[in-house]
């Protein structure tokens, strides 16, 4: 439907983490707004005023609650970008678990299960579908060898690592572990051989398609990229349990929401002391930077604001083997055990931790840490307490 039809049939949510502030007689004046880029969820500063202003009419549409009408499922987990993208504000994470599963094959390859529905499974139903065959979440069938839980990452300073060139990413590659340090670091692949950077696994080539995807499964909501259904388990929808024509949103709608997402600006650096910064060089010294790469540089982009600029990213966005105690689904090129280093931009935003939320803190995070990171999990265990405090407390500025 007409963009304007749709945003005024859609309902929103209130998304301001600040508290709210009433004013009466004598009551003291508000403090003048920071500038721009030094509030979590501001566009990135260097923007343009034009570049500003697209991104705010992306906004309203990741913010919006839709409904069956307006395309939402009929399969779904959230009924608005916004449901699993909200602490503190809009485009950061939140509590909220999906659920995955794929098959790994004999011969090491990966089978997506997507002829069955997968490889993400639904928690909800449009009560259209409910209707027509019941309520309950999407049953994760049988053939799959692997299954696990998700969390939804913060979408904070993803343009920016959008941007950084392939050849960075190849060039930090090492998976043969040729220089000896444990760390085996290799790209993901799309199905068509392009290279991966988003996702846990990073199976998505580019942002434009997380988003896009994303729109898809998590909300059922169909586009010109994603134009048709899927029923449960894979099979055909039942007639009328999907009233919305397909595509449910046009391409102008879906670009407006990937240029917002786009120009969200990484969470700036909370003030630290002398111990973050002695934490600092730790991180060095245990050798967590060998995978949480500080910074990374991206390249040339008909954006000014995101070319040619450094980012403190804290990732390689390769993939790495973690061990068994993390043993989750495949992906792609991705086996159970591996996981693209997480970045660590927005770190202290967060109130559960690892890919499947199973830490509470960052200390437990670090903990869970196996596989190509157990060295350095021992030698972060091998340090005097007050220096393990002083690189949580580093880490808890980021």
């Amino acid at each position: 439907m007409p963009e304007i039809q749709l945003l005024r049939r859609l309902r929103f949510v209130t998304l301001s983490a600040a508290p709210l502030v009433l004013f009466g007689c004598g009551s003291e004046p508000t403090a003048p707004s920071p500038p721009i880029g030094e509030v979590i969820g501001d566009p990135i500063p260097e923007l343009t005023a034009a570049e500003r202003a697209a991104a705010s009419r992306g906004r309203p549409l990741f913010d919006a609650v839709f409904e069956a009408q307006d395309g939402l499922g009929p399969l779904f987990n959230g009924s608005s970008c916004a449901t699993c993208h909200i602490q503190p504000v809009s485009g950061g994470t939140s509590d909220r678990i999906i659920r995955m599963a794929t098959r790994e094959l004999s011969d090491g390859t990966c089978d997506d299960l997507s002829l069955l529905g997968g490889p993400v499974y639904q928690n909800l139903r449009t009560l259209p579908l409910q209707r027509a065959v019941g309520g309950g979440m999407e049953r994760i069938p049988a053939a799959a060898t692997h299954r696990t839980e998700r969390v939804a990452p913060d979408l904070f300073g993803l343009g920016l690592l959008d941007a950084i060139p392939e050849s960075t990413i190849l060039a930090l590659a090492d998976p043969t572990d040729s220089d000896g340090d444990g760390i085996s670091g290799r790209p993901n692949r799309a199905p068509d051989g392009r290279l991966g950077r988003f996702g846990r696994k990073a199976v998505v080539p580019t942002l434009a398609e997380f988003n896009t995807a994303a729109f898809f499964i998590e909300l059922g909501i169909t586009s010109a990229a994603h134009p048709d259904e899927v029923g449960i388990a894979g099979q055909p929808l039942p007639a009328g349990t999907d009233p919305a024509p397909d595509p449910e949103l046009s391409a102008i709608e879906i670009a407006r929401v990937d240029t917002f997402i786009r120009f969200l600006a990484p969470p700036f650096r909370a003030p630290g002391g002398a111990a973050a910064d002695r934490g600092e060089q730790l991180f060095s010294s245990v050798g967590c930077d060998g995978c949480h790469v500080p910074t990374l540089r991206t390249g040339s982009s008909a954006t000014a604001a995101l070319a040619n600029r450094e980012v403190a990213a804290y990732t390689d966005l390769l993939l790495h083997d973690m061990g068994p105690g993390l043993v989750d689904v495949c992906q792609g090129l991705a086996s159970p055990t591996e996981f693209r280093t997480e970045p660590l931009m927005g770190l202290r935003l967060n109130q559960l931790f690892m890919h499947d939320g199973r830490a509470t803190t960052i200390a437990q995070a670090v903990d869970l840490h196996g596989g190509e990171a157990a060295a350095s999990r021992a030698a972060y265990r091998g340090l005097p307490e007050s220096d393990r405090n002083a690189l949580l407390e580093f880490l808890g500025t980021l």
